[in-house]
């Protein structure tokens, strides 16, 4: 009596044949979804890559931290706008890094390179916005180095990166490069220097309006 039950519950040739189509068609199913979304995957990245190139500097998907660095940090003195020819006390630093500034229209000055001097009042307003400014001071001249430094802002610009390049006279050193309470001196060209700085602080959280477009 078991033997016979067991029989009449063993599958036909017919069911098993049918089930294994059936798996077959469902692997061959798997196998096509597998590849459809390899490839949706491939095509996303593509996407994404072409977009990457036109972001500021490490500003990818989400921001970054504050940094504690690279530069000196100084005390901030506020972010108060003020008036043409207003009287307000010294800057703590030269380049001024934070501190009174003028408000718009007068500032902040375009993004890229200026061949005068700019105010600190102007460029302030800039840094507010996470702004890197490079600096040069060169009484004798200095061709080589301004070419030099004009190649890594207009290779950060391109990018669409925050950054202004203009003459300061009265500066201790050839180079300074400041962001909102960051300040680096030296007196050689050094492009690692430069390129750290600026992927550092370039649109930083420490700046109080960092997320305003260039």
């Amino acid at each position: 009596m078991a033997s016979g039950a067991r029989g009449k519950n063993r599958p036909s040739r017919t069911q098993v044949r049918a089930a294994r189509r059936s798996r077959r068609q469902r692997r061959r199913q798997f196998l096509r979804w597998a590849a459809g979304g390899a490839i949706g995957l491939v095509a996303f990245a593509f996407i994404v890559s072409l977009f990457i190139g036109g972001l500021p500097l490490d500003n990818i998907f989400g921001g970054k931290d504050a940094p504690d660095g690279p530069g000196v940090r100084y005390d901030e003195q506020g972010a108060v706008h003020i008036t043409p020819g207003e009287e307000h006390a010294p800057y703590n630093s030269v380049p001024a890094t934070s501190g009174w500034h003028l408000a718009q229209p007068l500032a902040p000055a375009r993004w890229g390179i200026h061949d005068t001097p700019l105010a600190d009042e102007v460029l302030l307003h800039n840094l507010e916005h996470g702004y890197v400014n490079v600096h040069f001071n060169c009484p004798d001249g200095c061709e080589e180095l301004v070419t030099q430094l004009s190649e890594i802002v207009d290779k950060t610009t391109d990018r669409g990166g925050k950054i202004i390049m203009s003459p300061y006279s009265g500066m201790d050193t050839a180079i300074a490069l400041t962001a909102w309470t960051f300040l680096d001196q030296f007196d050689v060209f050094d492009e690692e220097r430069v390129s750290a700085f600026i992927v550092s602080h370039e649109s930083s959280p420490n700046a109080p309006e960092a997320t305003v477009p260039r």
